[in-house]
């Protein structure tokens, strides 16, 4: 039996910013070469964020209207749905109400060509609501990846309630971790499957360091308070004084870019940081691969790509202890330390050990790639994938 899947997304590579959401695009390719047919649908809302219309970035609005309707990325046919709604701060918990409209015109003219048998939403909120008001009928598999159960039920009653209707209306609601998962029942979902996203396997010496190289820490992500960057300067900075010539890199751009220079300047680390800004994913991967210990002490964290992205190069990883994403990798196998959260002495003393002992960091990078290539390939991701599928049309 070949699964026909029409994919809904809010997140999804654009011309503007071809890392937007690209693991739900990796994650569209695995499902293909499993043996799913898949065709992409992108909600795309062709107006700046709020807080680039405050400071005037007249580029941001350029680049919003400029999207192309139509793509082919890898060979998967990608429409983008332009959409109007009310600024995010205000009004997110509606934007399904304010796609479905433009959504359901999509979906029925890619149905005429592309008979689909189930419709797939990144997202409770805004795809999946926008799906369950253009289609009703259509079977939905709704996939969490942790904004709706963390963020977007605490805006308010209206919001949690639209994720509550659009995970009952759903015949299979797909979470990132177990911890995801247990979110997702007391809000009203019926029948739930876990599905780890994948990575990569890199040649096994792509990993490989200089004896003589500064001892690196690297860190790929958002800059995003939650992210808890913050921490790891305030780390580096209890390290400097027995570790001269530590570095971090970080790779990833946000609204906390400029406030973390100005902190690492406080601290005097400033020249042992290197912010990377974003880069395309491949080369994210690279740079994480040739760290010596990759660093991400984020909360709220409900899978973390970017943990098994490191991994698969034989690089240590570092996250905190108690969060859904890191629990549930250590939970597969070893590679992955955890320390306190929001406790930069914790995540200094744990560095001051792995970094003075080659030997376990070693052995930690030899189980962190045993441990992606056991249960976290794009491979199996897209297995799954078809699996849970097929469970939602049976």
């Amino acid at each position: 039996m070949t699964v026909s899947v029409a994919i809904v997304a809010e997140y999804y590579p654009r011309a503007s910013d071809p890392v937007l959401g690209v693991w739900a695009h990796r994650q569209a390719l695995a499902a293909r070469d499993a043996g799913a047919e898949v065709r992409v649908l992108v909600l795309h809302r062709p107006l700046p964020p709020l807080a680039a219309v405050r400071r005037g970035d007249l580029g941001a609005l350029r680049a919003a209207l400029r999207q192309p309707r139509h793509a082919q990325l890898d060979g998967i046919e990608v429409t983008y749905v332009p959409y109007l709604s009310p600024p995010r701060p205000w009004s997110y918990g509606a934007w399904g109400a304010w796609a479905a409209p433009a959504l359901r015109r999509a979906l029925t003219q890619l149905h005429g060509r592309f008979p689909f048998d189930l419709v797939h939403a990144h997202y409770a909120v805004p795809a999946g609501d926008a799906v369950r008001r253009a289609l009703p009928g259509v079977p939905l598999v709704v996939s969490v990846h942790g904004g709706d159960v963390l963020a977007t039920v605490a805006r308010g009653p209206y919001a949690r309630r639209v994720v509550a209707r659009t995970f009952g209306h759903a015949r299979l609601v797909l979470a990132n971790s177990a911890g995801t998962e247990a979110r997702c029942l007391p809000l009203g979902a019926r029948a739930t499957a876990v599905v780890h996203l994948g990575t990569d396997l890199p040649p096994a010496s792509a990993g490989e360091r200089n004896a003589d190289h500064a001892p690196t820490l690297v860190t790929v992500g958002h800059l995003v308070a939650r992210k808890r960057h913050a921490d790891v300067l305030e780390a580096l900075a209890l390290l400097a004084p027995t570790h001269p010539r530590l570095r971090w890199e970080v790779v990833g751009d946000g609204p906390e870019r400029e406030p973390l220079r100005a902190l690492a300047q406080r601290l005097g680390v400033a020249e042992r940081v290197t912010f990377l800004g974003q880069l395309e994913p491949r080369a994210a991967r690279e740079r994480a691969w040739a760290g010596d210990l990759f660093v991400l002490p984020s909360v709220d964290e409900a899978f973390g790509v970017a943990y098994v992205e490191a991994m698969a190069g034989s690089v240590p990883a570092i996250g905190c202890a108690g969060e859904d994403g890191p629990e549930e990798i250590a939970a597969a196998g070893g590679g992955l330390v955890r320390v306190a959260r929001r406790d930069p002495a914790a995540l200094a003393a744990t560095l001051e050990r792995l970094l003075g002992d080659p030997a376990e960091r070693a052995r930690l990078g030899a189980e962190a790639r045993a441990t992606v290539e056991r249960a976290f390939t794009w491979e199996r991701c897209g297995v799954a994938m078809v699996a849970a599928y097929e469970r939602a049309v049976a």
